[in-house]
């Protein structure tokens, strides 16, 4: 297979040009790159590119920190400037469980390239070796399900929930993928994977972290990275672009995800001919119900949709009509619907 140069190779013999400085050659290496890359993407690409940061940051509560590390190496993936034969770009997602890792990678992918963009591998049904046939399909024809998210766009993101579960081998397979891009299928079909996002996510130290919640956020980063690089086999930690650890979600950002999801809910609501107007005390009791100390914010939603349209439908089938004030009768521990005289 013949070799694609880096854009940042030196020219052969490792010389410059005469009468050429660095930087100048450089500059001419990238300008070249990048003319090419910026000259093949449309205006409004540029612009949601600007827009990603602030996108992301209304989309994930509680993980700022993280927000920028993403977007860089979104931004190089999306102009190109990754090194050839790799993926456009790989991140590890540290943390506990419901504190946005999943979130975070469905809302850039969504904003970026489209949701059936997105595939998802939950590596819990890996952890056989004989789990590599779903990856890599039969030698009948099969194809596996790298192939079939290969087939269906050519690019996207692939996301790996909880890879602290996947067989070994499992792992070798995505070291391929990092290395080079390219991975081998059982038919001997070899698949380019550059047009490829790929996420890791793990809640390795997890439990750990409780133990550290009053400790600084620089110590509780060591000692789960810590933790991941002796789980995981040092030439596939190295590969990763970004290791990021999720913080656990303070009691302000559980009300704010809770509005996030009350806003979304009364705004479906509307399109129904509801207008629900909720008090002060439906976020707090929303935040009671939904979030768990082990599961995160990951039950919010459901309990957001289930808690909400249980007194639409009994304000629907008593009164025929669900508009007025959202209230909380905390005698009783549920919320009714205050209807306008």
């Amino acid at each position: 297979m013949k070799s694609c140069a880096p854009f940042y190779a030196w020219p052969r013999g490792g010389l410059l040009p005469f009468g050429s400085s660095l930087s100048g050659a450089l500059r001419l290496r990238l300008s070249a790159f990048g003319a090419m890359t910026l000259a093949t993407m449309p205006p409004a690409d540029h612009a949601k590119l600007n827009d990603l940061e602030s996108f992301l940051r209304g989309k994930i509560r509680g993980q700022d920190h993280a927000v920028p590390r993403i977007a860089s190496v979104l931004r190089r993936g999306q102009l190109g400037l990754r090194k050839p034969g790799r993926p456009r770009g790989s991140f590890l997602f540290l943390g506990p469980t419901g504190v946005g890792k999943t979130e975070v990678t469905v809302a850039f992918t969504e904003f970026l390239l489209g949701l059936d963009h997105l595939f998802r591998f939950d590596m819990s049904e890996y952890q056989t070796q004989e789990s590599i046939g779903l990856l890599l399909g039969g030698k009948l024809g099969e194809r596996g399900t790298l192939a079939l998210a290969h087939d269906k766009h050519g690019n996207g993101t692939l996301l790996c929930d909880e890879i602290e579960k996947a067989h070994p081998r499992v792992l070798d397979l995505f070291l391929q993928i990092l290395d080079a891009a390219r991975i081998t299928m059982a038919n001997g079909e070899t698949l380019d994977l550059s047009g490829f996002y790929v996420v890791f996510t793990s809640n390795i130290a997890a439990a750990e972290l409780l133990e550290l919640q009053h400790s600084s956020f620089a110590t509780m980063e060591r000692h789960v990275l810590t933790h991941a690089q002796r789980a995981m086999r040092p030439e596939l930690y190295a590969r990763i672009n970004e290791k990021l650890i999720f913080k656990r979600l303070s009691y302000d950002v559980q009300l704010e995800i809770a509005g996030l999801m009350l806003a979304e809910e009364t705004a479906y609501l509307r399109t129904k001919g509801h207008v629900i107007e909720p008090s002060d005390a439906v976020l707090p009791f929303l935040v009671r119900h939904g979030y768990h100390p082990r599961l995160g914010a990951r039950p919010m939603r459901d309990a957001v949709e289930r808690l909400i349209g249980d007194v639409v439908a009994a304000n629907l089938l008593r009164h025929g009509g669900a508009s007025g004030r959202l209230v909380v009768d905390e005698a009783v521990n549920a919320m009714h619907i205050q209807r306008h005289e």
